[in-house]
């Protein structure tokens, strides 16, 4: 008997090809799949460690090519990718498999060592199209690989990677990538209000779809006077809003039970001083909305949740109800914006997919029809608000450099209660975040826990923009003391947390030691127990948290002696200790509550 497999199962067993060195160690080899048809490659220097890889073919403008690059495993730890989700270790070739596309990721990725120094850091150029990725450890050879099978470019133009050479850290190697994608035309980022990068009051965790528009009013009244500049109405607030399916979908009409007077109703929250956003998921059409019968024909793909059906974006009939819709809700009612949910349903009609080749669609990749559509849409939506003060919440996964154009509310993906979940994902997604601001998902607690727990929530989403979804008017006392110090805490740092360079260490290790640091101040924060490294030399103004479960930190001080003011506050704000040091360098354990923070300042010269 013999056994035969209609594909390889790992890269080793693919046809050969002439490797040559890249950069760094990294040996490459490019393939164009077509008869005859040879592919060449150069790389040029960009400075700043940048360096841009092109890819041209001999006469075949539309022939799909195939990158591989492979580097000697050494001593790596690690491998990151924007859907890399909790799977940030090495996985073997036959495992490393993702298809992005701009609504579903980007082809991006990074090696690095258990030193944190990076080995192979790369991004796929062109955002837009779809783009297979393969990597992982081949165990044949003893090397970590990346395969990149590329479309063909619609110009004929060549092929670019823009890659990163070996930096001290992910997060430096990144940023690099993150400054030439913001420097690209295709990615220049749509205007970023102050509203953007303000605290955010949402209902879903704290209604779900149970929400009317005296409860919404009542919540955005303590919102408002909590510091927060924005309010989101989430699922529920449309006709057929009930239920955690979406069979309802398609005609965003406000429930007139409760919703009677919706465009009264926003203008009352909208006089509280918030800024007032809509939820809406345009793609999804469900048989119960009174527009399924006409639309159900540019919809023949089953939604990844329940209930749904999805629109071909493909067809330009879609891309016209899209626009027309968004555009209705913001003009009727006086939105400042919308939360724009499921985009990534259109992979549905991925090019490998049972839709690949549906009737009466004009544009066959998803990428580029999605391109088109919400070019439309952010044009139609700034004639309606020409002052600039248009918001756009996207989601993971269609957050990277390709939708910075469409979107300026770039919210990490759901994670509810889980302050791990937010700081890994917000981290991540702030990688390659270009232009926008990055959010967190919605913040939640068990009303009976402790005021740490509540205060641990909002540190796992310290290092973005914070979105609050509980019932503020139920909530306790001492639960409302532990929101009112941290959100004015994360005001008081938003400055250094989100202008700052930040340094989260390495994506394995989950980020449990952060650092922002912007001119002479920076602030730290701690989730698990480790020396923590204080440079009194750098720094005027430290801020540490300590999101540990612990009541210390362990720091160590380096540089020299200098008088610092220490200011230890417990979860509520509450100053436990208050006193002058000059720690000499070295370790030190600082008594700090958990769920606390302690600030040092230095006070010499000061006066």
């Amino acid at each position: 008997m013999t056994l035969s497999t209609t594909r390889p199962v790992t890269t080793a067993e693919l046809p050969p090809a002439r490797y040559e060195p890249l950069l760094d160690g990294v040996r490459i080899a490019v393939l164009a799949h077509a008869p005859d048809v040879g592919a060449h490659w150069t790389v040029t220097e960009l400075g700043d460690g940048q360096a841009l890889l092109e890819i041209r073919t001999d006469g075949g403008d539309q022939v799909p090519m195939e990158v591989r690059m492979s580097v000697p495993l050494g001593d790596a730890a690690g491998y990151w990718h924007p859907g890399a989700g909790w799977e940030r270790t090495l996985v073997a070739d036959w495992a490393g498999r993702s298809r992005v596309s701009l609504v579903d990721g980007i082809a991006a990725g990074c090696l690095y060592d258990h030193d944190g120094r990076t080995r192979l850091t790369f991004a796929v150029a062109d955002p837009v199209p779809e783009t297979d990725v393969v990597f992982g450890v081949s165990e044949e050879n003893d090397t970590h690989v990346v395969h990149l099978h590329l479309a063909p470019a619609p110009d004929g133009s060549p092929r670019r990677v823009v890659l990163a050479r070996s930096a001290p850290t992910v997060a430096t190697a990144m940023r690099g990538l993150r400054e030439w994608f913001a420097a690209q035309p295709q990615c220049a980022p749509m205007p970023v209000p102050d509203g953007a990068w303000a605290p955010v009051y949402s209902t879903w965790y704290a209604f779900n779809q149970r929400v009317d528009a005296a409860s919404v009013e009542a919540e955005a009244r303590v919102a408002a006077s909590l510091g927060c500049e924005v309010l989101i109405l989430d699922d529920g607030w449309q006709e057929y809003g009930s239920g955690r399916g979406y069979a309802g979908c398609g005609d965003w009409r406000p429930d007139p039970t409760t919703f009677p007077d919706f465009t009264a109703h926003v203008s009352a929250v909208r006089a509280q001083g918030l800024r007032y956003l809509a939820w809406v998921a345009p793609l999804l059409l469900g048989p119960d909305a009174d527009c399924a019968e006409r639309l159900t024909p540019y919809a023949p793909a089953p939604a990844g949740v329940p209930g749904a059906h999805v629109l071909d974006p493909r067809r330009p009939e879609v891309r016209d109800h899209v626009i027309r819709l968004c555009t209705r809700l913001v003009a009727d009612h006086g939105l400042d914006g919308l939360k724009i949910d499921f985009l990534d349903e259109a992979m549905a009609y991925r090019g490998d997919g049972a839709y690949a080749h549906n009737e009466g669609t004009d544009i066959s990749d998803v990428g580029q029809a999605m391109t088109v559509l919400l070019t439309g849409l952010r044009t139609a939506l700034e004639e309606l608000r020409p002052d600039g003060g248009l918001l756009l919440e996207l989601r993971q996964p269609y957050v990277g450099p390709g939708m910075a154009p469409f979107g300026n509310m770039l919210r990490s993906f759901d994670c509810p209660g889980d302050a791990t979940g937010n700081r890994v994902r917000t981290l991540d997604t702030a990688m390659l975040a270009v232009g926008g601001a990055v959010h967190g998902d919605m913040l939640l607690w068990d009303r009976d826990a402790p005021a740490h727990a509540v205060a641990r929530q909002l540190i796992g989403s310290l290092h973005c923009v914070p979105q609050i979804s509980v019932r503020l008017t139920d909530l306790s006392g001492e639960h409302r003391e532990t929101l009112a110090f941290w959100l004015a805490e994360w005001l008081r740092l938003r400055p250094v947390l989100l202008q700052g360079d930040v340094e989260p260490g390495r994506p394995d290790d989950l980020y449990t030691l952060v650092t922002a640091a912007r001119e002479s101040a920076c602030v730290t924060t701690v989730h698990s127990e480790r020396t923590v490294p204080v440079d009194t030399t750098a720094y005027d103004d430290i801020t540490l948290v300590n999101g540990t479960a612990s009541d210390r930190l362990v720091i160590e001080v380096t540089g020299g002696r200098r008088p610092l003011r220490m200011t230890v506050r417990d979860e509520r704000g509450r100053i436990i200790d208050d006193c002058e040091r000059s720690p000499a360098p070295g370790l030190h354990i600082v008594p700090v509550p958990r769920s606390g923070l302690v600030a040092l300042r230095v006070t010499e010269g000061t006066a």
